[in-house]
């Protein structure tokens, strides 16, 4: 006869539901990715649109760069918050509506004729709407869904933003130049548009909510998360707070500023008009910057191999000066036609792109333990400031002088100021914070 305690032991060792062949956790990766791919490819199009706008409504580019200029700022600002709606309203429904908003500030952009309709719709809306899919959207995916392969999935998911371009910016030269730029903005309507579905249909909060654990998770017990006893803008803010009094803070912050402006807001924002201005067309421009991108995914990856093998700081210091040595060559090597010397620029300034990012991150993990992700969320919004003031700042110089020089001269020399402040990241700061077992 079978006893209570043998049917409790049956009980307990009937298995259960068979997991997947596949595990959820690639589908809901795959489906971020898709959206940050989007998410960098509609924070980038402004830079295609420079010129036809400029054509249309005779705005200046110091103008029109002040909507990118608000994009590039609410695009940095916007990624610590997002984690914390996130955690109250749920990843879905955040990625969801920063689609939605995507979409909006993009086709509402048809029907303006005012230069403060352009900083609100692709400024402020799009700035927002990508900005809710940055780095923040990328270290909850990784955190929450993956314990095995973190680091790849991370890597890969950060090198979506390179994809964006590739995928993107070539194909709206095209559009706007055969069709115009309305059609582009359209195009980037109706792909945000189109990604929700998937969103909606395939990505969730946390491998609970379809009955599993984290990929490589060691326990196999599925664990609905414990709600957090402290509301997370309140934990941002309190790591800025904290982190702001250390000189090693303040050092990456510089750096990082440095970065964003020689970057995104420099080259992602003028590249195209400025070759343009040497009588390069669009297209042959944009499809510059977007080999840029695709050299940018080697460069990130090569990068992060690096990191786990040199002195972050020396790395930091070599990637600034190498790139400050690129940028006061540039106006020497635009040109109406692509030549070896400009190709050799864009790989090597596609190498240096994003590399960046991994030693930036090792170093805020080191000095600020189990708050160095929110700290480098804080350092990546000084990237989007830095990027900010250079998109308008280059405007500007553009409008001011007839030629963009000096602004590729000003950030070659920022950049050797942000190669010595790397070197010295953490020489006068306290002992390195513990991260906790």
């Amino acid at each position: 006869m079978t006893t209570t305690a043998d049917a409790r032991t049956d009980a307990s060792i009937t298995p259960g539901p068979r997991p997947p062949r596949i595990h959820r956790a690639w589908f809901v990766a795959a489906v971020a990715f898709v959206a940050i791919i989007g998410a960098a490819g509609f924070r980038a199009t402004p830079g295609v649109l420079i010129t036809p706008l400029q054509e249309e409504f005779g705005w200046s580019r110091g103008l029109i760069s002040g909507a990118v200029s608000v994009n590039l700022l609410l695009f940095g600002l916007t990624a610590p918050f997002a984690a914390a709606l996130m955690e109250r309203f749920g990843i879905r429904r955040v990625v969801a509506l920063a689609l939605l908003l995507v979409s909006v500030g993009s086709g509402l952009t048809v029907f303006m004729d005012a230069g403060w309709q352009l900083i609100l719709c692709w400024g402020v809306l799009v700035g927002v709407g990508t900005g809710s899919m940055a780095l923040a959207f990328v270290a909850t995916i990784t955190g929450r869904w993956f314990v095995r392969h973190r680091g790849v999935v991370t890597g890969v998911l950060t090198a979506a933003g390179a994809t964006g371009q590739l995928i993107f910016l070539p194909l709206l030269a095209q559009l706007s130049a055969a069709h115009g730029w309305r059609t582009a903005a359209l195009a980037v309507a109706g792909t945000a548009l189109v990604v929700v579905p998937l969103v909606v249909l395939l990505l969730r909060d946390h491998p609970s909510d379809v009955g599993l654990t984290a990929l490589g998770a060691e326990s196999t017990e599925v664990t609905p998360p414990t709600p957090p006893t402290v509301n997370a803008a309140t934990r941002a803010i309190g790591a800025l707070r904290t982190a702001s009094k250390t000189g090693t803070f303040w050092a990456l912050v510089v750096g990082f500023a440095i970065c964003g402006a020689s970057t995104n807001g420099l080259i992602g924002t003028h590249f195209i008009p400025a070759a343009h201005d040497h009588g390069m067309p669009e297209t042959t421009a944009a499809g510059l910057l977007a080999l840029i991108g695709i050299f940018d995914i080697v460069g990130t990856i090569c990068s992060g191999w690096l990191t786990d093998r040199m002195d972050p700081r020396l790395l930091l210091a070599g990637y600034y000066a190498l790139r400050g040595f690129s940028l006061l060559l540039l106006s020497h090597l635009l040109d109406a036609t692509t030549h070896p010397s400009m190709l050799f620029f864009i790989v090597f300034y596609g190498l240096d792109w994003v590399a960046t990012v991994p030693p930036t991150i090792a170093l805020a993990r080191k000095y600020f333990g189990a708050d160095g992700p929110i700290v480098f969320g804080w350092v990546f919004a000084s990237h989007q400031i830095g990027a900010a003031v250079a998109a308008v700042g280059a405007g500007v110089i553009r409008d001011a002088l007839g030629s963009y020089s000096l602004a590729w001269y000003v950030a070659g020399g920022l950049c050797f100021v942000a190669a010595g402040v790397s070197a010295a990241v953490g020489t006068r700061s306290a002992t390195p914070a513990p991260t906790p077992a």
